[in-house]
């Protein structure tokens, strides 16, 4: 017995310094959205992948609850509170600029497109200006295209909506909206139903998705807009000194499921659910959809045309070597993805 105890322990050792047996990392993983939201069941996925890849050697401890509110996720994996999470990038106003590409109305009728031309416009021009500075960006995504929802009246023009109180998510839109003259309110998306059923708000700028997965059964009205009234800007990170405590072999895994393969796998979620929230939740209790007529489209677009200017203005400061034309490739590149 002795004996083969002692060929354990000199056959463990041997493993250990062969490297052939290495320490697992768990990587603490916060949703500050309910765990059946796609951003949450995308992000279990991914964490699945992330095992499945490695062999076991990486896995995720996916947390009950996030550890802060949505504001505070970006600096929450930045500062080791949680090594693997997702953000809005609006939801901290004037941080990010070169981002905010992705927040601009009329970009595309899908998040699949959006979300991997974001990810190789970013790849190829904010990675490298610093932009998530401080947290190893794992991929960028938006979600499907922005809708006006309320609970009121139908909002057929820009003088509609004037008439109502909306929350709104950050980014773009709350430029634009202020541009607009509408009555807005920056809130996280988890304060929507609140808002709505105590009447605070009268509505909310959200894609489809979100009706059903913030149970929004007091909307009733939903204005369309030829690829979204505006889209929101997402990155999915991991904490910087984490991964740069992994083995050469293991960030080649994190690589591996990082950038596109993340980017398609967000959109992919938000597209399903976006189309299920339309056939079932807002069927159920009788949306009525409509699609904003030529002048109302023309009346954002106005609007949107001098934001444009300003935020290529302000992205130039930030090092983006011609953002219009950056802006340009940005749509080019949404109507080649498959």
């Amino acid at each position: 017995m002795k004996l083969r105890h002692v060929f354990a322990a000199a056959l463990s050792t041997t493993l250990l310094s062969s490297g052939l047996v290495s320490a697992q990392t768990v990587f603490t993983v916060s949703s500050w959205l309910p765990p059946t939201h796609t951003l949450s069941t995308v992000q279990k996925n991914w964490c699945d992948m992330l095992e499945k890849e490695s062999t076991g050697r990486m896995k995720c401890n996916i947390l009950p609850k996030g550890v802060v509110a949505a504001p505070g996720t970006f600096d929450a994996v930045r500062d080791g509170l949680a090594d693997i999470s997702y953000t809005v990038d609006g939801y901290t106003p004037g941080r990010f600029i070169n981002t905010q590409v992705a927040e601009f109305p009329f970009l595309g009728d899908n998040a699949v497109a959006t979300s991997v031309a974001y990810q190789r416009i970013y790849s190829k021009y904010f990675a490298p200006l610093g932009e998530h500075r401080g947290v190893k960006a794992l991929a960028v995504f938006t979600h499907g295209p922005g809708i006006i929802f309320n609970s009121k009246k139908p909002v057929a023009s820009a003088a509609d909506a004037a008439s109502l109180k909306f929350r709104i998510g950050g980014g773009n839109i709350n430029e634009l909206s202020k541009a607009m003259g509408w009555n807005t309110t920056l809130k996280a998306a988890p304060e929507s139903f609140e808002l709505l059923s105590t009447g605070v708000m009268d509505g909310t700028f959200f894609p489809d998705e979100s009706i059903a997965s913030f149970k929004l059964s007091m909307v009733k009205h939903a204005t369309t807009f030829p690829g979204g009234l505006y889209n929101t800007s997402f990155v999915f990170m991991m904490n910087e000194g984490k991964y740069k405590a992994l083995s050469p072999q293991d960030k080649a895994v994190v690589d591996k499921l990082s950038g596109e393969v993340a980017a398609r796998m967000f959109g992919e979620g938000w597209d399903k659910v976006d189309a299920a929230s339309r056939d079932g939740a807002q069927k159920a209790q009788g949306v009525s959809r409509i699609k904003a007529d030529q002048a109302f489209v023309k009346a954002v677009m106005d609007k949107q045309d001098y934001l444009e200017t300003k935020w290529a203005a302000s992205a130039q400061v930030k090092g983006l070597k011609d953002p219009k034309q950056v802006l340009a490739e940005f749509r080019a590149e949404i109507a080649k993805v498959k």
